[in-house]
């Protein structure tokens, strides 16, 4: 199969650059339920540019791509080792084009391997199968959703729902919770795959699995049909909404499988998808190696916008510095780096903050290392945006291919103290931060900005220079990059007075959560 290796490449370029056409309509449907003058409405819109720039560009939808998954189907008497390595040469060309992010880390070591190949990296799955094709299928799943992903042993007592039991209900009872402890920080609206049964590790196999469904197929099992549907209909009513930004969408689709147990155990396993839900397949000529044809719909040509007037998008670039806001009831502040504590302390949860000058990236090994050391740069008046991005390098220096945030929570024991010492004046990322980082916003006079998640061309378009970069030992997504934006837009969610709108956002859905307790399946 002297081609095979290109085709693996081509099907991870496509995987990371374009939606397929049924997430991209059920991101649609999901539009057309939100008022584009909320918070979620104009999330929604910014992840509608945002598809739309990562296929024009041919760039990642998200600079998080994830854990590259295969599962393929051969017939019987192929050459599966031969199969692997063109799959790793293929891995490896698509991370040196930009195409995935290099994201294999030593779990010992911390240490990058740079081209996403390591010990059980990317995870292949082989099966045969008596058909004359190979199916080859991928999914590249962020590693903000993947912490979202949680399994259930039932009985069990559920937060706001009580009692599951190992029945029908019990298993409406964790995917519902399922989607509520979620929040916004698996990059809501979400995607779910359910694996009811099996072991732990069979368990979550099967629910991830569900995520290579097609969005708008019928479970062919009356009973999980039946659950899908009501999942569809009644977790939007939970108001967790785009972002956790509160709001009528907060789930895209729902998928069910079931397998046998053993008698003692019971499992419920969710997987949980960000909304950039990448996932293709392809069939491939065992003689030749070239695709003979793709398994999920392109998604070029299909638009993610639900046909209503288009004013709205621009309203918020186009609102003067200062000035109330019509779409979101708030105000729009443009701001440049260093930042004063006077500036901080006069905005307030929902205030839209355009920013320009320099801001340096960060995530977990960065905040590890500033908890006992100093920082290469004066942060005092800084802002920290928890952000590994897609980076590739020329004769001209570095180039930033993509570059949304990651999620904020991971590094909640680290950003309280860091904020204390270096006099940091804003942190940029999703799903918000806990309340030890909301006492040192409020005590040091700091913002926590909630940026766009899987927004990664968006960003990348406001990053006008690469100033620098620190602790490349870290690895190109954990390094400090020093960044020179312009016009840099996200939302404040935690303010220097004490306010969260997450903290409000999760209050809200706990008290709806409660709604879903009494038995519906019998």
């Amino acid at each position: 199969m002297q081609h095979f290796e290109d085709s693996i490449y081509n099907l991870i370029v496509e995987t990371s650059t374009n939606l397929p056409g049924d997430v991209r309509r059920a991101v649609a449907k999901g539009r057309a339920l939100e008022d584009r003058a909320t918070r979620s409405g104009l999330a929604l819109t910014t992840i509608a540019q945002n598809i739309g720039m990562a296929e024009q560009q041919v760039s990642p939808i998200c600079q998080d791509t994830g854990m590259p998954t295969f599962i393929i189907h051969t017939p019987v008497g192929i050459n599966q080792i031969e199969m692997k390595k063109d799959i790793h040469n293929a891995i490896v060309r698509a991370t040196k084009n930009g195409k995935l992010r290099p994201n294999s880390v030593d779990s010992l070591t911390g240490e990058n391997s740079g081209d996403n190949l390591g010990a059980g990296t990317p995870v292949i799955h082989f099966e045969q199968w008596e058909e004359e094709k190979i199916d080859v299928r991928l999914i590249l799943k962020g590693g903000g959703c993947e912490n979202k992903n949680i399994q259930y042993s039932l009985p069990a007592e559920l937060e706001g729902l009580g009692k599951a039991g190992r029945d029908l209900d019990g298993i409406r009872k964790c995917i519902l919770h399922a989607v509520y402890q979620a929040q916004g920080q698996g990059c809501s609206a979400g995607f779910i795959g359910v694996g009811i049964g099996g072991d732990r590790t069979t368990g979550y196999e099967l629910a991830k699995k569900q995520l290579f469904r097609k969005v708008e197929d019928v479970n062919p099992i009356e009973d999980l049909s039946k659950l899908e549907d009501y999942i569809m209909e009644n977790a939007n009513k939970l108001g967790i909404g785009t972002m956790g930004f509160g709001g009528e969408v907060s789930l895209f689709g729902c998928k069910v499988g079931v397998m046998n147990r053993l008698p003692a155990s019971f499992f419920v396993s969710v997987a949980y998808n960000c909304w950039a839900f990448r996932r293709q397949g392809v069939l491939v000529d065992p003689s030749t190696g070239n695709i003979e044809d793709w398994l999920y719909e392109s998604g070029t040509g299909i638009s993610v916008d639900d046909g209503r007037d288009q004013a709205s998008e621009t309203e918020v670039a186009d609102t003067d510095a200062g000035e109330d806001n019509a779409a979101t009831g708030s105000r729009e502040v443009r701001l440049t780096t260093p930042i004063s504590e006077e500036d901080i302390r006069s905005l307030r949860v929902g205030d839209v903050v355009i920013l320009s000058g320099e801001m340096h990236t960060g995530r977990d090994a960065l905040h590890k290392y500033l908890m006992d050391h100093e920082a290469p740069v004066d942060l005092n008046g800084a802002v920290i945006y928890h952000c590994g991005p897609v980076m590739m390098k020329d004769e001209e220096g570095w180039h930033v291919k993509a570059a949304g945030p990651t999620t904020s929570i991971r590094e909640e024991p680290y950003q309280g103290d860091i904020i204390k010492k270096f006099g940091i004046r804003a942190v940029i990322g999703k799903g918000g931060m806990g309340p030890k980082t909301l006492k040192a916003l409020q005590e040091h006079g700091g913002v926590y900005l909630n940026a766009i998640g899987g927004a990664a061309q968006y960003y990348a378009e406001c990053i006008k220079k690469v100033n620098a970069v620190d602790f490349m030992e870290f690895g190109i997504p954990e390094a400090m990059w020093h960044l020179d934006v312009d016009g840099f837009a996200a939302i404040v969610t935690m303010d220097a007075h004490g306010n969260s709108l997450h903290a409000d956002v999760e209050k809200d859905s706990a008290a709806k959560l409660t709604q879903f307790k009494e038995p519906v399946f019998k």
